[in-house]
């Protein structure tokens, strides 16, 4: 319940204008309501873009948001 609670805090917030920063573990969540993403690994930026670039990325689909892909 207090997550869900932060989730449509940072929502309202971002549609006020306001920036925040968010560390997340939850990137599924944290991508619908960031604009923005980090992916750090070891303490290191190791990719970043907005946040549909993310959701759309299949390394970040497989590694993050447990989508996996079964060859045709």
């Amino acid at each position: 319940m207090l997550v869900d609670s932060i989730f449509e805090t940072s929502s309202i917030l971002n549609k006020l204008g306001t920036t925040i920063l968010l560390v997340e573990q939850n990137a599924r969540m944290a991508l619908q309501v960031a604009n923005r993403g980090y992916v750090i690994e070891t303490g290191t930026i190791s990719l970043s873009g907005s946040a549909e670039q993310l959701r759309a990325d299949e390394s970040v689909q497989k590694a993050y948001l447990g989508i996996t892909y079964h060859a045709a």
